[in-house]
């Protein structure tokens, strides 16, 4: 015996029961590049009535098409099943003067930092903290790791150390680095030095 939700007439693949949230997704990718069904469908080889069958709900549609719409979108496979995974997420919100407060220890160097977000997932880790720094007899430490860093400066002055590079962040400055260089904040020029610090990198 055949399942219907796999096999037809003349034992050919076919699409199985509706699923709108797919389609919901197929039509909110399509819409926001412009592309028609019948554009779409020439793009992708599915036809422009089965693309119109999944975007109103009537058929959730297989694998194979997916790949093939995804593939025809430019978007990864996983964007078809966005509102699916949303509602199996996690969101920070930290109101203004809020957060987790901690201090860190590293030998002899001591800074404070608010933890703002932190999510861990299957495929990647995110943090994002609010660093400040006081200047001290030594030299803060250097940190060499896997992903890419966003500093954002928000008070003070300070030179950071990338590999060779000796950069000057000041109040209002951003910069973005590949963490696999050394990196880090090597000598701060105010009473205190004030940083957003966010990191991204994939989970191994």
């Amino acid at each position: 015996m055949t399942s219907k939700d796999t096999m037809g007439n003349g034992n050919k693949p076919t699409e199985s029961d509706s699923d709108p949230t797919i389609g919901n997704a197929l039509r909110d990718l399509r819409e926001t590049r412009a592309i028609s069904a019948r554009q779409l469908a020439e793009i992708s080889g599915i036809s422009a009535a089965m693309i119109s069958r999944i975007e109103s709900g009537q058929v959730s549609p297989s694998i194979s098409t997916m790949s093939a719409l995804s593939d025809a979108l430019d978007v990864p496979l996983t964007s078809l099943f966005r509102d699916i995974v949303s509602e199996r997420t996690d969101f920070t919100h930290v109101k203004k003067g809020a957060g987790i407060v901690s201090t860190r220890l590293m030998g002899d160097h001591m800074h404070h930092y608010i933890n703002l977000a932190a999510h861990r997932r299957r495929d990647l880790n995110f943090e994002a903290h609010l660093v400040t720094i006081t200047p001290q007899d030594n030299e803060p430490p250097r940190y060499v790791g896997h992903g890419v860093l966003l500093i954002h400066v928000f008070e003070g002055s300070a030179y950071y150390h990338y590999g060779k590079q000796k950069l000057l962040l000041e109040e209002g400055d951003s910069l973005s680095v590949d963490t696999e260089l050394t990196h880090g904040v090597t000598h701060i020029l105010t009473p205190k030095f004030v940083f957003l610090s966010v990191q991204a990198e994939a989970r191994r």
